[in-house]
């Protein structure tokens, strides 16, 4: 089989956040390959902020060199309702990207009330979601692949 290769791409803003996310989607990306017999490969690339993630995962697929992209950031709100603005941009983008190109691509950006809420989902007592967000992008590719061996000769398997 072929090495998994994964783009992670993290916001560079609010990195004491999405540092740790990195880390621990790096380390899911290792024990779940591991799980499955393959080796892995994974590139991390820094957005400036949370609202770059889907034109820079939209550039790593365009490579063809990643079967995945995990997106990771960190939107904490403010006063005003910039967070979901810029929240509801790049989930949309990010899910319209991944329905077109059939390439799966992760949401890991928290968006959270507080930073203390933030804290506690890189790592903290609710977990990593930086993991979290790998596995499900291993769990989609994994099930694509699977779709695409077993597909009937008479449906052509749709291209990654």
């Amino acid at each position: 089989m072929n090495p998994i290769r994964v783009a992670i791409i993290a916001s560079a803003y609010n990195r004491w956040i999405t540092d740790p996310m990195t880390i621990g989607a790096r380390d899911a990306l290792t024990r779940r390959s591991r799980d499955h017999g393959r080796e892995a490969d994974c590139e991390v690339f820094e957005a400036p902020g949370a609202f770059e993630l889907p034109v820079l995962a939209a550039n790593a697929i365009d490579t063809g060199r990643f079967d995945a992209v995990v997106c990771l950031g960190c939107i904490i709100k403010g006063e005003t309702r910039h967070d979901e603005v810029i929240a509801n941009a790049i989930a949309g983008a990010i899910q319209s990207l991944a329905c077109q190109t059939g390439v799966p691509i992760a949401f890991g950006v928290l968006t959270t009330n507080t930073a203390e809420e933030a804290e506690a989902r890189a790592g903290g007592a609710k977990g990593n979601k930086g993991a979290e967000a790998m596995e499900a992008a291993l769990a989609t590719l994994f099930t694509i692949e699977h779709m695409n061996t077993n597909a009937p000769s008479s449906q052509p398997a749709r291209a990654s």
